[in-house]
């Protein structure tokens, strides 16, 4: 099994005419996942690449195709406006690489979204992958960015706010033999769709699932709140990597949301957190993948 996503979703490209969601279109289609429509504004009834049908609103490609997920690779400037478009339109995962939304844009975006079923994964994030069965994993499901041939099917669950970590994380799995039910990009931004904690809890519910890797960055506390639940209720190994204990304060370090300010969201804290937990903590990045199987 997987979460949130299987090698049958059917998926829709917001933006798939634009260079970026172009490319990363056929990327996707090459994995193996099921892309049955695009989405862009005035170019209704075009075929992207003579395969793929392009309308004007996602609830027109929606009813024409019978997608539930999307992909939006559409500029900062409009970018909030295509999950809203696309969570009005009732799909069921909108996942959106865009970098750079405007915080106050993000704000409005969660408050329209509060009581929807629709669940968002980033902004500013690489997306997330449920390995396929076939050679390199292909037939599976590839939303966003990430590279679809680190990927091998099987039983960990990846989540992370870090794209670059998310991979690491992914290739030293699989050097191992060791596949992945479902990998996670949250993405870094202050204000975002699915935290830790959601995700994980989808992990923890999931048979298929047998152990998990967190990995987060300074800033927030997302993740001392995810090592608490997992403290109280979870009962499968997850292992754990806590990026930017050199950080100095104040200082933006990688994503928006990675920085120490107040005196909170150190990584000392955080890392404090997972070992209360009982979260294996991996001391580096290149002992993530050990330090899970040490646990397993």
């Amino acid at each position: 099994m997987s979460i949130l996503v299987t090698p049958q979703t059917r998926v829709l490209v917001q933006g798939i005419t634009g260079s970026f969601g172009a490319r990363h279109t056929r990327l996707s289609l090459a994995y193996g996942t099921q892309i049955v429509a695009g989405v862009t504004p005035g170019k209704g009834g075009l075929l992207f690449d003579d395969q793929v049908p392009i309308f004007d609103t996602v609830a027109q490609a929606m009813q024409e195709t019978g997608a539930t997920a999307s992909a939006i690779f559409v500029p900062p400037a409009l970018a909030a406006d295509a999950i809203l478009e696309g969570v009005d339109a009732g799909l069921e995962v909108v996942v959106c690489i865009t970098e750079g939304i405007p915080v106050k844009d993000m704000v409005k975006v969660k408050r329209a979204m509060e009581g929807k079923p629709t669940r968002l994964i980033g902004p500013n994030c690489p997306g997330l992958v449920t390995p396929g069965p076939g050679q390199d994993s292909e037939g599976g499901c590839r939303i966003g960015i990430a590279p679809g041939y680190i990927h091998k099917p099987g039983h960990v669950g990846v989540v992370s706010r870090s794209g670059t970590l998310t991979y690491e994380a992914v290739w030293q799995l699989t050097c191992r033999g060791v596949g992945q039910s479902t990998c996670v990009g949250i993405g870094g931004d202050p204000v975002n769709g699915m935290s830790h904690l959601e995700v994980l809890k989808l992990f923890n519910a999931d048979p298929d699932t047998h152990g998990m890797i967190m990995i987060g960055e300074i800033g927030g506390s997302a993740e001392e709140e995810a090592a608490e639940w997992i403290r109280q209720h979870c009962r499968k190994p997850v292992a754990g990597f806590i990026a930017g204990a050199t950080a100095p304060p104040g200082r933006r370090m990688g994503h928006a949301g990675a920085i120490v300010s107040g005196g909170k969201g150190t990584a000392a804290a955080k890392i404090d957190a997972f070992k209360a937990a009982g979260i294996g903590v991996a001391p580096t990045p290149s002992e993530m993948a050990e330090t899970l199987l040490k646990m397993l």
